[in-house]
């Protein structure tokens, strides 16, 4: 009897190794994703996002194609996990990209560096989900083995200055501040072109910057703003929107084509609905930083939009002149990117209103 019961406890303590195994050998595909974001399902809106998409894809493969997600930088850099995707998703398939990176992989993707590229959410929503950005990306697959998935908006898109020397109400208020901005040649043209010194620094130098002096301010979402206490070395803040952060959602081409066209319906479907989610998400956390932003700074302002037109005018040439003749953008595909912002800022509107205005 004792010997029975032995060998019932040691099959039942088998029987999840074995049912693993079943499972393992049941998954015809895997797709593993990595990004810098926390496992988090509350501080940033791009994790949740993944998640959700998880869930989508397992559920309509019935398991068959397994995603695991590699939160906080485990799989490493962005440019580390993005080499390893263009590679050809052997041992990661999917990676999330912030802007920087992106770059770094498809040069073209430096002209969404534009300043005062959008005027609100849904028109920067509108843009990054149309089919002339789906098209633009897509020379991704041929410069670096990538499929585009769809635009996380990183820290909730839109930017505001953060300094120490005075509230920035009007592009005037820049003149003779110095900025730390990130290592990016169009941050820095802009931020002269205001009439502002730039300091490019890295991340990891910033806190120190502005307790020295070194830099006299800087900008950056407003959930990097509160959630990194830049309170605490600065006492003003503008929300500007001057820059639009993205986070580009790709796949190695390789693996995706290696996909049945069923699980390829599946993945470019389910990450339709995953960008839905966090850009809603990403407004909401973006809204809620802001009014802690005004509760946690000694001043908080919006900057109205007929000055965000104004310093528009001046930063836009200067950026320009930069983006095609030093950085060698394609000066048409710059200006047809710019157009076709412009005709959903006049659209979206008239839409709106002739839906439910009337």
């Amino acid at each position: 009897m004792q010997r029975n019961s032995l060998a019932r406890l040691a099959a039942l303590a088998a029987l999840p190794l074995a049912v693993a195994s079943v499972q393992a050998q049941a998954q015809s595909h895997e797709m593993a994703i990595a990004t810098l974001i926390p496992e988090n399902l509350e501080n940033n809106s791009i994790y949740p996002a993944l998640v959700h998409f998880k869930e989508l894809v397992e559920s309509r493969t019935e398991g068959d194609l397994a995603v695991n997600i590699f939160g906080g930088g485990q799989m490493g850099s962005e440019v580390e996990t993005g080499s390893q995707v263009q590679a050809g998703g052997r041992a990661l398939q999917s990676s999330v990209l912030t802007s920087g990176a992106m770059s770094s992989f498809y040069e073209d993707y430096q002209i969404v560096t534009a300043p005062f590229l959008f005027d609100n959410w849904r028109q920067a929503w509108a843009f990054f989900d149309s089919e002339w950005f789906a098209d633009f990306m897509s020379g991704a697959i041929e410069a670096a083995d990538m499929r585009y998935l769809g635009t996380f908006d990183d820290g909730g898109g839109f930017v505001a200055f953060t300094n120490n020397e005075r509230l920035i109400e009007t592009v005037e208020d820049l003149e003779g501040l110095n900025i730390r901005t990130e290592e990016n040649p169009a941050h820095v043209a802009t931020m002269k072109a205001l009439g502002a010194s730039a300091t490019p620094l890295p991340w990891g130098e910033l806190i120190t910057a502005l307790e020295t002096g070194l830099a006299d301010g800087q900008f950056n979402a407003p959930v990097i703003n509160t959630t990194y206490g830049l309170d605490e070395v600065t006492d003003y803040t503008t929300l500007t929107g001057h820059v639009y952060n993205s986070a580009s959602w790709v796949v190695s081409e390789a693996w995706f084509q290696e996909l049945p066209e069923e699980y390829q319906r599946i993945v470019t479907d389910a990450a339709r609905e995953a960008v839905a989610l966090s850009h809603g998400a990403s407004a909401m956390l973006a809204t809620a930083s802001w009014q802690e932003s005004c509760e946690l700074f000694e001043e908080c302002y919006i900057m109205p939009i007929e000055e965000r037109q104004r310093m528009a005018e001046i930063a836009r040439p200067a950026w320009k002149e930069w983006i095609v003749e030093d950085f060698g953008a394609d000066e048409q595909l710059v200006e047809d990117m710019l157009a076709k912002v412009e005709a959903l800022r006049d659209s979206l509107p008239d839409e709106a209103f002739q839906r439910y205005g009337q």
